[in-house]
């Protein structure tokens, strides 16, 4: 690969027209990482750019992001720009490509394009979140359909992915054509909603592909994904020679995987049972827009135990190891409705997200601890990619014949081989970006020309917090080495009174040789205080950072870990 090849940088001096009309596209979120989708693609003169942006999305938080309920992008640069913000375009419905409008819409104020389904997921997410007040302006693109948001011109393609109407993205610019993929497969059986488009696909690479933007999250992944129909069958199988209880866990999204579960209960005559809030909002949605029968039919969980081990099938979210989700509330035996024992059957027809390896560990565990027999992916064919594997990328490239490819929606190994692959496709062009990196599609020569600031954000209860400086950042110190918290009032001539109080979270009581860690710490404050003079005490901030660098110094020495430590000091006039 040569340089530009790579997209290392060439210049941050603007090449080609100066001054002139310019093709860029960047991400906030989504490249070298699996979640937070958020493109931005922008027209016209460097200094006035017209901006159009692509999915809206969260990510979720990792071990080191301790009480974090989702993990947003940092829209600081769009925000700047939102008077230039002529759209805002939503590919599907997944939470990594939805999930941070009703967070972070407010302050773009854009409009909203979005198919019927993906609409109807925003608007339940409304109800759900308490936000219906929120007047979200919200066009309904039919499948296929197109948009004009000037300079921009968007075409609707439809492709196949694991929730109904995934949809490419045929972007029209004066300066050429953008394919943007979205998330997709190649799946000519796809169990609900269209397969994809092929014939308007190839009609675009006859058109002339500028560029392509394209999901890499299976390019490491040799052949063609299976089919939806596929897993339909196996499931039924599996379900159909299962003697005892069965209990299925998928991601909530997947409408075709609870069409085939709802499909498998009826060919074994048991009854569906659904367990979780998602499952209900996705099944409401789906019916509402076609996507399930208007007569789907299925027991909420509180009649779960109303049948025999073989009367049921159980539906419930927690394919990822969520702690609160129904799959982990069964495997401790929490769930107010719900057990599976000895000789039962619990399937995650799901694949485990990158990071969340642990999570689902710690739930199949509990479940074979109680003698619940596990089918995973890899004992049966119970789950099947939404994205693309290598062969589907090589006919998507036979499609399109792009200039340039930039490959995104994955982690830096997965962006280095699909661009590795459409260098071998025949592009001229590849670039792996990070978040901020902005690229020059047009004119020639193409290259990264800017960075702009990116982040992330934090959902942190009823609230929007930053990383930097914020409570999380402050509870990840925490939870490596704990809090010392000492206590004391002083006169305002630096006359101590009473007994300092002292509160110790997260550090072991005792030191190696088996004194309290709470006297090395009165004894450090002790200390601090005699050496300081008396005529110096009466400086609180003095006397405060002194004995905050005692503490932590002795804590150090005893334990070799470095705590949080905060002296709270009262000033007070002593009456004598």
């Amino acid at each position: 690969m040569t340089a530009n090849q790579t997209g290392k940088k060439t210049s941050k001096a603007k090449t080609g027209q100066t001054g002139g009309d310019e093709l860029v596209f960047m991400a906030l979120g989504g490249l070298g990482e699996i979640g937070m989708n958020v493109y931005l693609y922008g027209f016209g003169p460097a200094n006035a750019r017209k901006w159009l942006m692509v999915d809206l999305g969260i990510t979720f938080p990792g071990e080191t992001e301790p009480g974090a309920d989702v993990v947003l992008p940092d829209l600081r640069f769009i925000i700047a720009e939102k008077h230039a913000l002529v759209g805002l375009v939503l590919t599907h419905a997944h939470e990594d490509h939805i999930g941070a409008v009703l967070d972070l819409w407010p302050q773009l104020g854009c409009k909203i394009y979005a198919t019927p389904f993906t609409a109807g997921m925003v608007r339940s997410k409304q109800a759900e979140y308490g936000r219906s007040n929120m007047k979200l302006p919200i066009t309904e693109v039919p499948l296929g359909g197109r948009i004009s948001v000037a300079p921009f011109d968007v075409e609707f393609v439809t492709l196949a992915h694991s929730i109904p109407e995934p949809s490419g993205l045929a972007i029209r610019t004066p300066a050429g054509l953008v394919f943007h993929t979205g998330d997709w497969k190649l799946d000519k059986t796809p169990l609900v909603g269209a397969p994809p488009d092929e014939s308007k696909l190839q009609a675009l690479g006859e058109e002339g592909v500028l560029a392509m933007v394209c999901d890499s999250t299976n390019a490491l992944r040799e052949g063609v994904s299976p089919s939806e129909m596929d897993i339909a069958t196996s499931l039924t199988k599996l379900i159909q020679a299962a003697p005892k209880r069965v209990a299925v866990t998928t991601f909530a999204s997947n409408v075709a995987r609870v069409k085939a579960v709802a499909d498998a209960a009826r060919a074994s005559d048991r009854k569906l049972v659904v367990a979780g809030r998602a499952l209900h909002r996705i099944i409401s949605v789906a019916i509402d827009t076609g996507y399930l029968p208007d007569n789907f039919t299925y027991l909420d969980q509180q009649r779960y135990s109303d049948y025999a081990a073989d009367g049921a099938v159980l539906l419930c979210t927690g394919s990822q190891g969520e702690v609160r989700a129904a799959m982990a509330r069964i495997a401790e035996d929490e769930h107010p409705d719900i057990s599976l024992d000895k000789g039962d059957i619990a399937i995650f027809s799901s694949r485990t997200i990158p990071g969340n390896e642990k999570a689902v560990g710690r739930v199949q565990n509990a479940l074979a601890r109680r003698g619940v027999k596990l089918i995973t992916d890899n004992e049966a064919l119970v789950h099947v990619t939404g994205h693309p594997r290598r062969g589907e990328l090589k006919q998507m490239y036979e499609w399109m014949r792009p200039t340039i490819s930039i490959p995104m929606h994955g982690e830096a190994r997965h962006l280095q081989e699909h661009a590795r692959l459409a260098l071998e496709a025949g592009v001229k062009h590849a670039f792996t970006l990070t978040d901020g990196e902005m690229v020059k599609l047009w004119p020639d020569p193409a290259g990264v020309i800017d960075e702009a600031p990116v982040g992330r954000l934090y959902r942190d209860g009823k609230l929007v917090v930053p990383d930097a400086d914020g409570p999380v950042r402050e509870r990840r110190k925490l939870s490596f080495a704990g809090i010392v918290v000492v206590a004391f009032a002083m006169s305002r001539r630096g006359d101590i009174l009473g007994e300092p109080e002292l509160v110790l979270d997260g550090v072991p009581l005792e030191t190696a040789g088996g004194d309290a860690m709470a006297d090395a710490v009165l004894d450090a404050v002790d200390g601090t205080l005699r050496s300081i003079p008396a005529k110096r005490r009466s400086d609180v901030d003095l006397v405060r950072e002194a004995i905050h660098r005692s503490v932590r110094g002795a804590v150090n020495e005893a334990w070799g870990k470095k705590p949080i430590v905060k002296i709270l000091i009262s000033v007070v006039d002593a009456r004598g």
